[in-house]
């Protein structure tokens, strides 16, 4: 199985064209927006990773795991960065309580984005939400941090505040309102939205399919395993940076050292398809309005498949999914234009949109553990003995819901085997044996190598080799050899 290149139609003047080439590289970022309630921006709605599905060859990895990010400003959803907790900001709740060290003690706000956003939402089940015309809130108190702090280190913080909600962050009065709760001037009001999106198109350590030849992904739209189930913050543009850098390079190498052929009749054949089906979109009479079902969808995404996830509410979820997958096949497009047409845009898009979301709820519901971002309230442990695997999905053309197969991880080749990573109750993990045996292992060697005097580098590839080009895997001058 080959990719040949791509077919990309222009959308202000309708013209489709074909694309030849040796190697073919998506980063069109994540599916966020298959949520009712994300930060993602408009164009994330997963479409580089629904076209390499509908090969039919290349495949998705863990489409569950799906971040929410616990501060967002509402009812903008513009994302208040983490250094806003890092620095010392807390949390409040409707009585103008810092809640977070009653779930966390250890951690308080700085615990990881899935458990703070968790806690949120269960502090906001217990009746300690603060009421808005938007929904329900808590409050995120950065005045305590000072002025003089925020107008240096959160600039962009403030400016946030005042331009979206009206809010001066550093202002420090404290009052109660008209409902007789405490509230703070400079208190932002902020509830979790869909974040970040660690599944993607599978790939390699090169950033190219294990299945479709020729073809590459990078960034938020690839499952390049750098996050596993939940991504720390920051690490997103580190993965940019440094898959830009690396894959950009296996891919550069690639088309260097590959030729292709094909058919000029076979190219005909794909544009004609694509042809066709935009002008059957148009032309046909359907049953349903596509919007209608765009903004079903976000609502049961984030009704069944968010933050708090249950085998009802997934099983739920899969149901009204695949019922509007069905409808989207029979869209009315009242505007018959080919470019510049709105409507049309949505009619090819959604389809695609839902297959995304069947991935993400099915393997949710598939999934009997709790993993990172995904939490699922009925199976609340993390269960490495039995679900210690990646989840790898495709889509058989025709289908109404997507195959999902799984790839067993070998934990004695990891350099960290599974452990309690600190937050969370003691033994909410159901262990595998080798995660013991492996860690002694790993002990050992990192005791016999550094008594050794070898570097840390050296070290690391003892642990767990990976492979990389030469020129990336040198020490470097900041923390290479001598410089430790």
């Amino acid at each position: 199985n080959r990719c040949y290149g791509a077919i990309v139609r222009d959308l202000v003047n309708g013209e489709i064209t074909a694309y030849v080439s040796k190697g073919t590289l998506i980063a069109t970022g994540g599916y966020g927006r298959v949520y009712k309630h994300t930060t993602n921006a408009v164009v994330c709605e997963g479409i580089g990773a629904a076209i390499a599905l509908e090969t039919g060859v290349a495949q998705l990895g863990n489409m569950e795991a799906v971040q929410f990010h616990p501060t967002p400003i509402v009812p903008s959803g513009i994302l208040l960065t983490e250094g806003c907790r890092g620095d010392g900001g807390i949390l409040r709740d409707v009585d103008g309580y810092r809640f977070m060290p009653d779930y966390e003690p250890e951690k308080k706000e700085l615990a990881s984005r899935d458990v703070v956003s968790r806690r949120i939402m269960e502090h906001i089940r217990a009746g300690k939400g603060v009421p808005s015309p938007y929904g329900y809130h808590v409050w995120l108190d950065i005045s305590i941090l000072g002025r003089e702090h925020i107008e240096k280190n959160l600039r962009d913080v403030q400016e946030i505040c005042e331009i979206f909600n009206g809010i001066d962050p550093a202002d420090t009065e404290v009052y109660t309102d008209e409902t007789g709760h405490q509230r703070g001037k400079g208190w932002a009001p902020i509830l979790p939205m869909q974040h970040y999106s660690m599944g993607g198109i599978k790939t390699k350590p090169t950033g190219e399919s294990p299945t479709l030849a020729g073809l590459f992904s990078a960034g938020e739209a690839a499952c390049w395993d750098m996050h596993g189930f939940n991504r720390l913050g920051g690490n997103s543009v580190s993965e940019t940076v440094v898959a830009g850098m690396i894959v950009g390079d296996y891919f550069a190498d690639y088309c260097a050292s590959h030729e292709i052929e094909i058919n000029t009749a076979d190219i005909e054949k794909f544009v004609k398809k694509q042809e066709d089906y935009l002008n059957s979109l148009v032309t046909k009479e359907g049953k349903f309005n596509v919007f209608d079902i765009k903004n079903k969808m976000k609502e049961v995404m984030w009704e069944h498949v968010a933050i708090f996830r249950t085998g009802k509410g997934l099983e739920l979820a899969v149901k009204e999914l695949e019922a509007l997958y069905k409808e989207s096949l029979d869209v009315k497009v009242s505007n018959k234009a080919l470019f510049g047409n709105p409507e049309l845009e949505e009619a090819y898009r959604v389809p695609k949109m839902l297959k995304l979301a069947l991935c993400i709820a099915k393997g949710a519901l598939d999934r009997t553990e709790s993993r990172g971002a995904h939490c699922r309230e009925d199976y609340p442990k993390r269960d490495d003995l039995n679900w210690l695997n990646r989840t790898l999905t495709s889509w058989k053309e025709g289908d109404t819901m997507p195959t999902i197969t799984y790839e067993p991880l070998d934990i004695m080749k990891m350099e960290m085997p599974p452990a309690f990573r600190g937050y969370g109750a003691k033994g909410n993990i159901i262990e595998h044996p080798n995660s013991a045996i492996r860690q002694k292992e790993v002990d050992e060697i990192r005791e016999k190598m550094q008594a050794e005097g070898k570097s840390r580098q050296e070290i690391q590839e003892a642990l767990m080799h990976y492979d990389l080009q030469p020129k990336y895997k040198a020490p470097n001058e900041r923390a290479g050899i001598g410089n430790e």
